[in-house]
């Protein structure tokens, strides 16, 4: 019995750093392939030759997807078998694949799971954060308004909440979290993980963004940022804060009583400054 269906679409999950991470299965899947779709082919081919893999590659990233999804279809259709991988993790996960899916299950073909590393869930599993509940939000926004609009809007959301981002982005990222969800929300960095240098750091948003940007060392790699999301104790902390916030207001104006305020309290600064 063949590893690979003939004519279908594997998704094969690679590692995320180490590459012994890689389950028996997804190497046999990707030795049987006729051809591998890879997000980046001189990034997966060390990998495949670590684990002597010799399939044709082609690439397949988000600038041309569009393009070659007709033709791996077709090579499907006619009975070829597609492996698709991505740099790191499992693909479609913040990574290219989505096309290819979707139009291969629109043609009637197969699509089969080959299941392993994902960086969010491997964060989440060591965060020490609720885990039974959790919303992945992928990369936030590059621009710093647009990413603090899409914090404010999860800023009520009670269950954990996983990002991804990147290295140079990491501290002010952090920053606009501290500003928006208030300092005393419980958050995890994840960085490198499985790699030579992983660290798992977690404390409150106010001290996590300060050690951040105060080490480069933490500004580096691949990052995974978790968040608690908002219970009791951060509606308690927004409480306090709004009535320091009203004690204050009535001697400074209304920005720095706010910026006292969640400075005493922990309580996001922006909600309380919006409510005055």
């Amino acid at each position: 019995m063949p590893t690979v269906p003939p004519g279908s679409l594997s998704v094969v999950a690679t590692p995320i750093g180490n590459r012994d991470d890689m389950s028996t299965r997804a190497i046999a899947t990707l030795r049987a392939a006729d051809v591998i779709a890879a997000e980046d082919t001189r990034h997966s081919r060390p990998l495949l030759v670590h684990h002597n893999v010799d399939v044709p590659l082609v690439p397949l990233h988000e600038h041309n997807e569009r393009e070659v999804v007709d033709g791996l279809v077709r090579r499907m259709l006619e009975g070829q078998s597609v492996a698709l991988i991505s740099d790191a993790g499992t693909p479609l996960v913040s990574d290219p694949g989505f096309r290819l899916v979707r139009a291969a299950r629109a043609a009637g073909i197969r699509c089969v799971p080959i299941p392993g590393a994902c960086a969010a869930i491997a964060a989440l599993s060591v965060a020490g954060l609720p885990s039974d509940r959790f919303v992945f939000e992928g990369f936030l926004p590059p621009k710093a308004a647009a990413r603090r609009g899409r914090l404010q809007a999860l800023a009520g959301e009670p269950r954990t909440l996983i990002f991804y981002e990147s290295s140079h982005r990491v501290a002010e990222s952090l920053a606009d979290m501290r500003e928006v969800f208030g300092g005393g929300r419980e958050a995890v960095l994840a960085r490198e993980l499985t790699k030579l240098f992983e660290t798992v750091i977690g404390e409150p948003l106010d001290e996590l963004a300060t050690r951040v940007a105060g080490d480069p060392d933490q500004q580096r790699g691949e990052c995974v940022l978790l968040v608690a999301g908002r219970g009791e104790e951060a509606d308690a902390r927004l409480a306090e804060g709004q009535r320091v916030f009203a004690l204050l207001r009535e001697e400074l104006p209304p920005a720095k009583a706010a910026k006292l305020a969640a400075a005493i309290t922990g309580a996001p600064r922006k909600s309380l400054y919006e409510a005055s």
